[in-house]
């Protein structure tokens, strides 16, 4: 039987985790925090476009769970941060389904807000 998903991460996945990739970018950081990670490398290990890999570094940067290196980033999250992390990880492991479910619901109601601004729009012109 599926667990819930604690109130503190679900917020996190919610407001923090705008795709898959993301999380799976941020799991693989969190597993290899003394490594230092660039756009590439990302995107060898999780089997997409470089391009797709500059996309996560910068979000990743940008989300605050890691810091600036040279030449890429090293996980570096607020320990209140890492805390969630961590919860989500384990959760990730025990509830893949539940978890990626989550995140895509928000992606949905993303596109659907999208699609609902493009149809106001057409019927103001």
């Amino acid at each position: 039987m599926r667990q819930p998903i604690p109130d503190d991460v679900r917020r996190f996945i919610l407001t923090s985790v705008p795709s898959i990739p993301f999380l799976e970018a941020m799991l693989l950081m969190r597993a290899e925090p003394q490594a230092t990670w660039d756009a590439a490398a990302i995107a060898r290990r999780l089997y997409i476009p470089a391009a797709r890999g500059e996309e996560l570094i910068a979000q990743l940067a940008d989300a605050g769970l890691a810091e600036s290196t040279s030449p890429g980033l090293r996980w570096r999250p607020d320990p209140a941060l890492a805390v969630i992390v961590d919860k989500l990880a384990a959760l990730y492991a025990e509830d893949l389904v539940g978890v990626t479910e989550l995140i895509h619901s928000r992606q949905d109601r993303r596109a659907q807000q999208f699609a609902d601004a493009f149809r106001l729009r057409k019927k103001e012109e």
